[in-house]
């Protein structure tokens, strides 16, 4: 029987919040051989190999050798890099699912998604391409998690949560049960969700008000 061995990892984006995808990838044996950035950094704590601008044609050419993870935090980023990079490459990032997680059996997962340590993603969830579902957090049972959400570490959605395209959940957050959330909607850290929260709006306190 042949064993195929799997591509070298890069990631695109190299700084704080690719620290910690580097350290999931790890949890699973993994190993982060590259990056890309617009300019190498002067600061490169896990020697990685620098690959170029990911929208540099022989950047592009190089990916080609590589399986790919979008380590960026920022949504609207992630989300424009994901079109860029599947369109440019025909293939979908990897998924970077810490050791330590749990995600139930049958949960929806799409591609370039990260779950951190000790996050947890109860039974019939669906979790979007490119979602960050960060240290800590909580998805509770029977979640619909659009694309390019952030949820922040420690934030809790309590069960049948909606949460539309784009949105930010930030640390330590609490979504009351049957909850939806728009697109492109901000969720300020430590904030108690009550109630819906429209397209592009911002919630902050406890309980929550609007900005």
């Amino acid at each position: 029987m042949l064993h195929h061995t799997p591509l070298p990892l890069s990631l695109i984006g190299y700084s704080g919040h690719a620290y910690v995808v580097i350290d999931v990838f790890t949890s699973q044996g993994q190993t982060v051989a590259a990056y890309c950035e617009p300019q190498p950094k002067t600061h490169n704590p896990y020697a990685l190999h620098y690959l170029g601008a990911e929208t540099n044609p022989q950047t592009l050419l190089l990916l080609q050798n590589y399986r790919y993870f979008i380590a960026i935090g920022s949504n609207a980023v992630r989300e424009k890099l994901h079109a860029f990079l599947f369109s440019a490459l025909q293939a979908v990032p990897e998924n970077a699912l810490h050791k330590t997680a749990y995600i139930a059996p049958g949960v929806q997962l799409g591609s370039g998604i990260m779950v951190g340590a000790k996050a947890v993603v109860n039974p019939l969830c669906s979790i979007g391409n490119g979602v960050i579902c960060n240290t800590g957090s909580v998805v509770e049972h029977e979640c619909m998690i659009a694309d390019f959400v952030h949820i922040a570490p420690n934030a809790t959605l309590c069960g049948g949560v909606r949460v539309g395209r784009g949105s930010f959940v930030g640390a330590g957050a609490v979504v009351k049960e049957g909850i939806t959330i728009g697109n492109y909607a901000t969720i300020g850290a430590g904030a108690v969700v009550l109630k819906n929260v429209p397209h592009g709006a911002t919630v902050v306190g406890n309980p929550q008000r609007f900005l």
